[in-house]
């Protein structure tokens, strides 16, 4: 009957319409999967790039630093690394990201036990990121930031020493900062310390109209605490023999090791930052992609104009072409843009490098005045440049800018000026947590068994009674911290050969 055949008809298309629709939540599904394996694929390739970054600093400190120390500033290198990922994995992930405290540290996930196969699978069984990748990520910031500390207390340090402050700043002093800007902290503008309906509270205002701390990199999270901490560092163990005379108090030349070293690390550098800021917007899906394009090019603009910026002021101020502030403008420039990679307009972007590059070159001088050694620049570059980063985004965000890049919350602060208070105090809680922190945890140290080697030892050089090595010469034997024995009577540098030990010697 006309009924009985409308009625498979109407079954028929029934059975096609639910054939559509379960391919329909298939091909959704497998869209999901892709834009999340994109998303891990994408910090995987520029986490590789910010580790690779070790590299750079490596052979930045390397040529930087006087020809007996080569070996003992690359071990430094390799041990943040290694340090960093038992001490972040154990300790400091859970600090940074784990469930808040009032707003000032995580609680949760030490050892990463959150992480698992599964973690973040849907009630549907729909995949998302179980974490294993956020981890990495994250860990390769917090080498970074211990790195820092190590070209400012290079060349005179007890390794002993070092390897204590590098694990306690990454299980520790760097995650409760990360915690409170990048996580659900005090100063987070990605959901600050969430009332118990899950809303988030950032300063000042308590509600969607505030934003919290903008660093979308880390001007301010890695590079001021690290510079901060470096100045602890070179304060607490003093100027190098011979960097200051002794008569006059006047600044005297050190010898660097290789300046060929020392612009391969800064372009290393310089490639790694692209991973460092583009890889912070976490992802490719909605617009992240043009944000990490843009955030390429105010980088690439700053840290050129941070670096010419230098090479004018030394032309005229010194009457030379300098490579060393040529190469230390470009971090300058680097360090000073990357928390405001994402809201800066290139011609913004421009201005931050150029006051980036004239502030290092004043901060370097200034400590030099005050008879603070300091190798590698590391706290004018790294902190006084890092802190300006911070302040730019107050200088300079505009409210369509902040919501391009991907901030939450009604992103109104900018035009009240609101957030340029929220920057100053956002980068004061991270210079007095560097500063207090950091002095605890050296001074200690140095009270209870001294953070600088022996004198002689610093004189022969930290390769030969450290490593046992020399760079570029012939292997002598090590010497013990406390003995002079093997001193050769023809001068202070001079060292003993030992027989049969060529495979010690690195070749430069």
């Amino acid at each position: 009957t006309l009924s009985e055949a409308n009625a498979a008809l109407i079954s028929q298309q029934a059975a096609v319409i639910s054939e559509l629709q379960s391919r329909l939540e298939a091909v959704e599904k497998d869209a999901r999967l892709d834009e999340v394996n994109q998303d891990i694929g994408w910090l995987i390739l520029t986490g590789s790039l910010v580790f690779f970054m070790q590299a750079g600093f490596g052979m930045l400190e390397a040529g930087a630093v006087s020809k007996k120390n080569v070996i003992n500033i690359l071990f430094k290198n390799l041990l943040d690394g290694s340090c960093a990922a038992i001490a972040f994995w154990t300790l400091g992930y859970g600090f940074a990201y784990g469930e808040t405290a009032g707003g000032f540290i995580g609680t949760t996930n030490f050892g990463s036990h959150m992480i698992h196969n599964g973690a973040a699978t849907g009630e549907d069984g729909s995949i998302n990121n179980d974490g294993w990748v956020t981890f990495f990520f994250q860990w390769a910031f917090a080498g970074s930031a211990a790195t820092i500390v190590s070209g400012s207390v290079a060349e005179r340090t007890k390794l002993e020493a070092y390897i204590i402050f590098s694990i306690a700043l990454t299980a520790f002093i760097y995650p409760v900062v990360v915690h409170w800007v990048w996580g659900t902290g005090f100063l987070s503008a990605w959901g600050a310390v969430p009332d118990a309906d899950g809303n988030a509270r950032p300063i000042f205002s308590g509600t969607s109209a505030s934003n919290g701390v903008i660093d979308f990199g880390g001007s301010g999270v890695v590079h001021m605490l690290g510079g901060f901490c470096g100045l602890v560092g070179a304060v607490t163990v003093g100027p190098r023999i011979g960097r200051f005379d002794p008569q006059t108090g006047a600044p005297q030349d050190m010898h660097y090791y290789n300046s060929t070293l020392m612009a391969l690390g800064t372009f290393i550098l310089w490639t790694g930052w692209y991973g460092f800021n583009c890889g912070s917007t976490l992802s490719l899906k909605d617009n992240m992609g043009n944000v990490a394009g843009k955030v390429a090019m105010s980088t690439t603009i700053s840290a050129a104009a941070g670096s010419l910026t230098c090479v004018i002021i030394a032309r005229v101020r010194d009457q030379i072409f300098d490579v060393g502030m040529g190469l230390n403008g470009i971090l300058a420039g680097l360090v000073g843009i990357t928390a405001g990679c994402a809201i800066a307009d290139p011609w913004m972007a421009f201005i931050i490098g150029v006051v980036a590059g004239c502030i290092y070159y004043m901060m370097r001088y200034l400590l030099l005045r005050l008879k603070i050694d300091d190798p590698l620049d590391a706290f004018p570059i790294h902190g006084c440049c890092g802190w300006w980063g911070v302040i730019s985004v107050g200088v300079f965000c505009t409210d369509d800018n902040v919501r391009y890049a991907g901030y939450p919350n009604e992103n109104d602060a900018c035009s009240r000026g609101e957030q340029f208070g929220v920057q100053v105090v956002g980068s004061l809680c991270i210079i007095t947590w560097s500063l207090v922190t950091a002095s605890l945890c050296m001074v200690g140290m140095n009270m209870a068994f001294g953070m600088r080697v022996p004198e002689h030892v610093e004189i022969e050089g930290l390769d030969v009674t450290e490593h046992g090595s020399v760079v570029d010469g012939v292997p002598t034997e090590r010497r013990p911290h406390g003995s002079m024995h093997g001193r050769s009577s023809h001068g202070p540098n001079a060292v003993l050969p030992i027989e049969g030990a060529s495979k010690r010697v690195l070749a430069g």
